[in-house]
């Protein structure tokens, strides 16, 4: 199963996130299932394109999945083809979400991993969220629980997305056979500060107007 900002979503009644449109994977398997200790290892900060995440957000992977060593990223894994696949989305929306990169601890089994999605949403975030999130003030709205988090912007940029802004979720889960190791408000804002690194290096790409209203650090204050 692949996570996206629908999937999300539909965990907090009325935020986005859905299934995904590979765009490529960070690592390979072996295969026993779990990522080759041969294989070339990376450091946070080198993967989704190498400039998505802040020295925060690259200290907050390593929180979630417990691990500083990590999978070379596949070609193609990175915010600036995110970018290009969801300016195309939003002029022909045809499919309306995507991978944006897929982790991979080293020696992790497949069926681990933590997954970076984007998905364009219908418009502002609406509802109340499930219980397990909380709210923060970023960007229209972002949610963190001890398992995944998301926070959607607003887009205004005529030239790549047109004249009426694009409501965009970046989601970050990670699917695992083991419940959620670690303090859950550790957790949380680690999943709030991946989220909020990676719409952020998002909004730049696509220019988006004021850089989709997300400041430079994430707020992890509940709104």
């Amino acid at each position: 199963m692949v996570i996206s900002p629908r999937a999300v979503r539909d965990g907090f009644v009325a935020v986005a996130v859905a299934g995904s449109l590979a765009l490529g994977v960070v690592g390979c398997s072996g295969g026993d299932g779990a990522a080759k200790e041969n294989d070339k290892a990376v450091e946070a900060a080198q993967l989704c394109g190498g400039t998505a995440l802040s020295a925060d957000a690259a200290e907050g992977v390593e929180v979630i999945t417990g691990s500083s060593r990590f999978a070379a990223p596949a070609e193609g894994s990175t915010v600036a083809r995110a970018a290009s696949s969801l300016s195309e989305a939003f002029s022909s929306p045809a499919a309306d979400d995507g991978d944006i990169c897929q982790v991979f601890a080293i020696d992790a089994a497949q069926s681990d991993r933590l997954e970076v999605t984007w998905e364009l949403a219908s418009g502002p975030p609406e509802g109340e969220p499930a219980p397990k999130f909380t709210v923060l003030p970023m960007g229209e709205r972002a949610l963190a629980a001890p398992d995944a988090g998301v926070v959607q912007f607003a887009c205004r940029n005529e030239k790549l997305l047109g004249s009426q802004p694009a409501h965009i979720d970046v989601g970050v889960e990670r699917w695992s056979p083991k419940e959620p190791e670690g303090d859950p408000e550790k957790l949380k804002d680690a999943y709030a500060t991946v989220a909020h690194s990676v719409a952020l290096a998002m909004a730049k790409e696509l220019g988006c107007e004021n850089n989709g209203g997300l400041q430079d650090r994430p707020s992890l204050d509940p709104a």
